[in-house]
């Protein structure tokens, strides 16, 4: 084991004991994020909208044009302050969040002015999935185990969105999602006891990464 590893690795809450591997670390990409957990494009087109309304409402009420455009155009500063305060917040979140796979566990550490780590050894967690996005960045949202809950609210934004009542952590906004998935699939595999040469046929086999430690992880566009 290097000192590296013996004095830690960023992202973990302690060094990796004797005989867990570090397979993959990475971080949420910041634009990515912003679009997908804060809804910044969402809230720009809310405020466009509103300011066509305003411009709609004045020139009916027989104000001129010029007069309509001016008294919509305030909207601009909240809705400009609104989408830079949200696009701040994805990109600390994007400077403070760090994902790990080992070859045992998935570690989530995020969290701006409070930093938390998300410790899942692979006996929790039931299986995983694979969301990819136009821009080539994707999310893995990770099933837990039956008797396993987690608070969705504590979890965001590393939680898939919608699940509230069973709530499932998210290795979200990730640059090359299919990389990262595959290295998942086969560590799940091999936690779940099946054998190298099985895997490695399924993976030839297959286009979307595949494994079992419970359930599948599976691709969906």
């Amino acid at each position: 084991m290097s000192a590296r590893v013996r004095q830690g690795i960023a992202g973990l809450p302690g060094p990796l004991p004797e005989g867990e591997k570090l397979l993959w670390q990475g971080i949420p990409q910041w634009w990515p994020l912003a679009r997908q957990a804060f809804h910044v494009r969402k809230v720009a087109a809310y405020f466009g909208l509103l300011m066509i309304w305003t411009v709609a409402v004045d020139l009916s009420d027989g104000i001129g044009t010029a007069a309509a455009v001016g008294h919509a155009a305030w909207l601009m500063l909240p809705a400009a302050a609104a989408c830079g305060l949200l696009c701040v917040l994805a990109w600390l979140y994007s400077r403070s969040s760090v994902y790990t796979v080992t070859n045992a566990r998935v570690c989530i550490r995020y969290g701006i002015a409070l930093p938390m780590t998300l410790n899942l050894p692979f006996s929790m967690i039931d299986g995983a999935g694979l969301k990819r996005h136009a821009d080539g960045t994707g999310d893995i949202p990770l099933t837990l185990a039956a008797n396993q809950r987690l608070a969705y609210l504590a979890l965001w934004p590393m939680a898939r969105p919608w699940r509230l009542k069973r709530a499932e952590p998210m290795i979200r906004a990730i640059a090359d999602p299919d990389r990262v998935a595959a290295i998942l699939a086969d560590a799940l595999a091999a936690h779940a006891g099946v054998p190298a040469r099985q895997r490695t046929a399924e993976a030839a086999a297959s286009p979307a990464p595949r494994a079992r430690s419970g359930a599948a992880v599976a691709a969906t566009s």
